[in-house]
């Protein structure tokens, strides 16, 4: 089967036959004379993908694209608990379908069997819904009572969503619904430090998993003789600008990983440390001597091979793991899943879920196109889906498989042409360091 077929049946089945039985399951839909599962779930999801801002009014005008005559008091009825419970059911439902693309061609990712990445960003909202979901609370304004976690993780091989899967906003990384789902054997784990257990390495390992992070400075090594050593004091000893050496991980694990160090440019010290200073100036205290010490490096552990990837390289594929903040981005920024024109909590909890479901969809459609190019731009492409959200939902209206195949060919088409980053020769994208350019 094609991606372009997946992709179209995999849409059809998540919003028409699972939202209509999951409409009827959750008692939200009673009668179907005037308003089904699967008009009230695209009426949402293409209504806030075409403009995330849109109003009742202009959600009635994609329901009326969909054949749905209603007003913007009818919907602003529907907009309720319960369709809460249902909008989260049907993005729950979608997150179960997993969609692959062919490899982008990028040879340093494909030296793995796949390399996730893994991250989560929480959305805050209104404290009558700490019921549903627990946030941080706090009282500097950052945080409410209520917030949700997104856990995300991404094959940026083959393009695979895994997620988002919700958590409870004040939940720690570590407790991730993702953190020991099973990885095909010799893919690649990419994490920052909020998913550093050791615990999990040595599991990950045993599994034939490779994995990369940043080194936690607490984190207690021996060298392959058995030998206990400060990091500074190795650093001190040890290293002039790069390290690369077996090690032992873990006063008890003791796992076996390589050791990667490349001491910065002083300006990046220099900068790091003026944030360090920052951070611990606004907690009301001063940063150690140690941790200003380790500004100078950039410390990395990975169970690779040295004949597999590079010291170089590794550093590198770490800054691959931005990518899943710009993923977040998008979705935060163009897609805005953390913004809402109301203050009624429930029409915002529905929200939410209809716009997560949508970025899930755009997602999907990605992968039909733009996926396999080193240097698309989703934010490009982003734009070119929701322009192309109406064309889609009258898909839909048709009832034709066709049709849908139609209008996705019609946006892959689109994707092809002009969603591509330019080049640049000052601080280089992403996409052209793992081609072969070295770190600037």
């Amino acid at each position: 089967m094609s991606i372009l077929s997946q992709v179209a049946q995999t849409m059809q089945t998540v919003l028409t036959t699972v939202a209509n039985h999951l409409g009827r399951k959750s008692g939200f839909i009673r009668r179907e004379r005037k308003f089904t599962g699967e008009g009230y779930v695209q009426t949402l999801v293409f209504g806030w993908l075409a403009n995330p801002d849109a109003t009742l009014e202009q959600l009635c005008q994609m329901a009326a694209t969909l054949g749905i005559q209603m007003t913007p008091q009818s919907l602003e009825e529907r907009l309720s608990r319960q369709s809460s419970e249902f909008m989260y059911q049907v993005l729950a439902a979608g997150v179960e379908q997993l969609i692959a693309s062919s490899p982008v061609a990028i040879p340093l990712l494909q030296r793995f069997n796949g390399v996730y990445l893994q991250d989560s960003s929480t959305i805050r909202l209104p404290d009558e819904l700490k019921a549903i979901w627990i946030g941080c609370g706090g009282s500097d304004g950052s945080n409410t009572a209520s917030s949700v976690k997104l856990h995300v993780r991404w094959d940026v091989l083959h393009g695979t969503l895994i997620g988002p899967m919700l958590q409870h906003g004040k939940d720690a990384d570590l407790s991730s619904p993702l953190q020991l789902d099973t990885l095909p054997q010799g893919s690649l784990r990419l994490t920052d430090l909020g998913y550093f257990s050791l615990d999990d390495l040595e599991q990950l390992k045993d599994l034939g998993v490779y994995w990369l992070t940043r080194l936690k400075s607490q984190s207690d090594f021996y060298d392959e003789h058995g030998t206990r050593w400060d990091l500074v004091q190795f650093l001190q000893q040890h290293a002039s600008k790069q390290v690369d050496m077996p090690i032992l991980l873990g006063a008890k694990k003791r796992v076996p990983c390589r050791l990667l160090g490349q001491r910065v440019p002083d300006e990046v010290a220099n900068a790091r440390r003026r944030r360090i200073r920052h951070a611990a100036r606004k907690k009301g205290g001063e940063p150690t001597q140690k941790t200003l010490f380790l500004a100078e490096w950039t410390l990395l552990v990975t169970t690779v091979e040295p004949e597999r990837l590079s010291l170089t390289e590794a550093h590198v594929l770490m800054r691959t793991r931005w990518q899943i903040e710009l993923l977040f981005k998008l979705w935060k920024t163009y897609g805005q899943v953390d913004t809402s024109r109301s203050q009624k909590p429930w029409r915002i909890l529905t929200e939410v879920y209809a716009k997560l479901l949508g970025m899930l969809l755009q997602h999907w459609i990605f992968l039909t196109s733009c996926w396999s190019s080193a240097s698309r731009s989703l934010m490009k492409a982003s734009a070119t889906v929701r322009s192309h959200a109406c064309t889609i939902a009258l898909a839909f209206a048709l009832g034709s498989l066709q049709r849908l195949l139609e209008a996705l060919e019609t946006i892959q088409r689109c994707l092809s042409q002009g969603c591509r980053l330019n080049k640049r020769k000052q601080n280089p994208n992403t996409y052209q360091l793992l081609l072969g350019g070295d770190i600037p």
